[in-house]
């Protein structure tokens, strides 16, 4: 198909209204990598500059996601994080059907700056361990989280977290065999450039940032997280309270 001239309609609106359709009726699936701008272009019979204005469009509509570098994608389903008293996240990512996995992007012991300091209940430069780690559904990005936790309480835990596939895993062997979430606190703001490269996310689009605090049995604190959400492919909900 290629576009019309003098029918009325810009030639990128011919090129936004061909795609949607496309989309919308499954020729271009959620997570398919749509033609380059080139093969558009091409396709359409246009330049480049109105191929990438009409992705831009479809962008700003949330049909598309354009990724620097790598091309254009079809907006996944946006997958519901439950914000509960145990949130898990590989038992997040499996209610949705997709499999779970993640990147350890830093693992070492360090010392608290004033946040995590207050996050933890210890004194400001105490030494902790601090976790970075991007978790990945179905290997597309969905969260960048700094887990941190006092060295001091776990001196085995670095390399618990070295050895094992999950946190849950490294604090039982510390001796923590359930913990729960205490507060969550969530705000949202522009991505800083490593953020957006890490999660595949347009600068233009907005981060959730969540700040959460763990705590043991006996409502001691296990760990302080920071935790970093792509809006176009994660929506955090709330569920209420836990009662006893």
């Amino acid at each position: 198909m290629t576009t019309t001239r003098g029918a009325g309609v810009a030639l990128w609106r011919q090129i936004v209204e061909t795609l949607e359709r496309e989309i919308t009726t499954g020729e271009h699936p959620p997570g398919a990598r749509l033609p380059t701008e080139a093969g558009l272009a091409r396709r359409f019979e246009v330049n480049r500059h109105t191929v990438r204005r009409a992705l831009e469009e479809l962008s700003r509509g949330g049909l598309v996601r354009v990724e620097q570098g790598r091309g254009s994608f079809v907006t996944e389903d946006v997958l519901d994080y439950a914000i509960g008293s145990r949130a898990r996240f590989s038992e997040w990512i499996r209610r949705h059907n997709k499999e779970p996995s993640g990147q350890v992007l830093d693992l070492r012991e360090t010392v608290a700056d004033p946040e995590v300091a207050a996050g933890l209940g210890v004194q400001k430069g105490a030494r902790i361990i601090l976790m970075e780690r991007l978790g990945l559904a179905d290997g597309r990005p969905v969260s960048l989280g700094s887990h941190h936790y006092p060295a001091a309480r776990f001196p085995g835990l670095l390399e618990s977290l070295g050895a094992h596939g999950t946190i849950t895993e490294a604090l039982a062997e510390a001796g923590v065999s359930d913990y729960r979430r205490r507060i969550t606190r969530v705000s949202a703001r522009m991505p800083l450039p490593r953020e957006a490269a890490l999660l595949r996310l347009p600068r233009n689009r907005p981060v959730l940032v969540s700040e959460s605090v763990d705590v043991d049995q006996d409502d001691a604190v296990v760990g302080f997280g920071i935790a970093r959400y792509p809006t176009p492919r994660v929506q955090l909900v709330f569920e209420p309270t836990e009662r006893s």
